[in-house]
């Protein structure tokens, strides 16, 4: 059977998310546009939507899944320990492409953290997933929406195409800007360490002119 695929209707988009919402909280996963590219959102609480997530993903389990949340505000919602220099980052660059890993609250599942005790957080520059975002009220997982080490997928035609009926549902936002993926900083290190550099360049990490 197709997947199901639900366009945003831009005068109503609640219509779409609310089919969004029945899918997430029944444990299922769905393809949704970011920032970036499309990325498979489930329920991070959900043990079982996550374990789906990384069998649709083909994840290994020693690789974190990063969240997109709503808003700088819900960063302590998954993170311990966040610091001034953290809390200077999110005020410049977010919403934006740039991910912070953070010291992972104990009830966040080891599962997205890859044991390591540490979650990425975003806040997506895309209105239309922070939209998203605040109808749920909640964060969703943000790994990109292909089988690992594939391309990433920027239109809900080419999510279709690289998961077949492996997802939910595929809500369609038209195409994503593509590019390079967000930039990584961990925030647990005395200085925040760059793990990745995307499309916020290093000079502008660390203030330079």
């Amino acid at each position: 059977m197709p997947t199901e695929i639900v366009s945003i209707d831009p005068a109503h988009p609640e219509k779409a998310f609310a089919r969004c919402r029945e899918v997430i909280r029944s444990g299922g996963v769905i393809a949704y546009p970011t920032d970036t590219f499309y990325g498979l959102g489930a329920d991070p609480r959900n043990p079982a939507a996550v374990g789906k997530l990384f069998s649709v993903k083909g994840r290994q389990a020693d690789q974190p899944i990063l969240l997109l949340i709503q808003d700088s505000g819900a960063v302590r919602d998954w993170a311990a320990d966040v610091t001034p220099a953290a809390d200077d980052l999110m005020e410049r660059f977010w919403p934006g492409p740039l991910t912070l890993v953070f010291k992972a609250l104990p009830d966040v599942l080891p599962e997205l953290t890859a044991n390591t005790g540490t979650i990425g957080l975003r806040v997506p520059g895309a209105g239309v997933t922070r939209d998203l975002l605040r109808f749920l009220d909640s964060a969703l997982t943000g790994t990109s929406a292909n089988v690992s080490r594939r391309p990433s997928p920027r239109t809900a035609e080419e999510a279709a195409a690289a998961l077949g009926d492996q997802v939910d549902l595929i809500l369609d936002g038209g195409p994503t800007p593509g590019g390079k993926p967000s930039t990584i900083v961990d925030m647990g290190c005395a200085v925040p360490r760059i793990i990745r550099e995307g499309t916020v360049p290093l000079k502008d990490i660390l203030g330079r002119r």
